[in-house]
């Protein structure tokens, strides 16, 4: 239901007010009433009117003066304005009225049907104007989100084009180095190397096929009964290499019995690594790292724990979003396309 619009009237006859009261009154219209064109300023200065409706004759601040004040504000000056009169004037009275803003003149006795019938107009009027605004609130809100998506996907593949040089870089190499002939021991080792950056490119291709069935609405759950330690467990085993290439302390905490649930256990699995990978890649050499599944109830709950770099507000709201990384933390996130946490 749309918040009911406000007219304004304003007359210094508190018994003229309550006839327009009466004639407008209806559930989607609010009408504010002022006895005076000063108090009418005070009004106009906290409400959104549709319409003002202003006798011409007052003590003080007369219609006119009213209205030419309204027009001379930023804020004011596309009110429609109708002036209420008693009796006929003169062209030049009514030329006067227009020339300060006014749309119409009402003439007093007030003929009902003609009141509520304008007022219907310049209401409707009012609704469009609305619907128009929020109609272009959505539009620059939308354009907003294009241009954000847009920096955001520029940003991506900069990223993607510099992790996929690396590791074909590697491979390229270790390719060159068994061609110019290498004892057993060497050729061992530059395999292993050469195997570490093509598992790291799969774990690439792999997200970003993720990211393509998300995407889709493609992406399929495979849920069945599993215990949660052996995802905990193979979530530590998967991330345990980049643990210990910084040389970070990790404690598990498991449970001595068994935390069966019904889910996904490769993408539970894929959630516990990708946390891990972050602290990891986020704490500086030597840190502490500490993974606990708890059993609450009829619940199972699994907490990861660091003294990494940590995070703002900010930031902690802004990293689930795809592609999305800290900016003082890029120089930390080797290997990695912002697209872990939204996975």
């Amino acid at each position: 239901m749309n918040t009911p619009a406000k007219f304004l009237l304003v007359d210094d006859l508190p018994e003229n007010l309550l006839s327009l009261e009466a004639l407008l009154r209806r559930p989607d219209l609010e009408l504010v009433k002022a006895r005076s064109g000063d108090e009418a300023l005070e009004l106009l200065l906290h409400h959104d009117f549709a319409l003002a409706l202003i006798d011409v004759q007052m003590p003080g601040l007369n219609g006119f003066e009213l209205a030419e004040l309204m027009r001379g504000n930023e804020r004011t000056k596309r009110i429609p304005i109708i002036f209420v009169t008693a009796g006929a004037h003169s062209s030049e009275r009514r030329f006067q009225g227009y020339e300060v803003g006014a749309v119409d003149f009402i003439q007093k006795p007030i003929e009902a049907h003609i009141l509520r019938s304008k007022a219907d107009v310049f209401l409707e009027v009012y609704r469009q104007r609305q619907t128009l605004a929020e109609q272009r609130d959505l539009l620059q809100s939308q354009a907003q989100a294009l241009q954000l998506a847009d920096k955001r996907k520029d940003q991506f593949l900069a990223v993607l084009a510099h992790e996929l040089r690396n590791p074909l870089a590697a491979l390229q190499g270790g390719i060159s180095l068994l061609r110019k002939g290498k004892t057993e021991e060497q050729a061992a080792q530059i395999g292993k190397l050469m195997q570490d950056q093509i598992s790291h490119l799969s774990h690439l291709v792999d997200d970003l096929l993720d990211v393509s069935r998300i995407t889709q609405g493609k992406i399929a759950l495979r849920q069945n009964m599993f215990d949660l330690r052996d995802a905990v467990q193979s979530a530590v085993d998967i991330t345990r290499p980049a643990i210990d290439a910084k040389s970070h302390k990790l404690v598990v905490e498991l449970p001595g019995h068994p935390c069966m649930i019904f889910a996904d256990q490769v993408r539970i699995t894929q959630c516990i690594a990708n946390l891990l990978n972050n602290s990891a890649k986020y704490t500086q050499e030597g840190g502490q790292i500490r993974v606990e599944l708890l059993n609450e109830d009829v619940s199972f709950q699994v907490t990861l724990l660091d003294n990494g770099f940590g995070l703002t507000q900010e930031a902690s709201e802004a990293i689930f979003a795809m592609f999305a990384q800290v900016d003082s933390h890029l120089e930390h996130s080797h290997g990695g396309l912002g697209i872990g946490l939204a996975l």
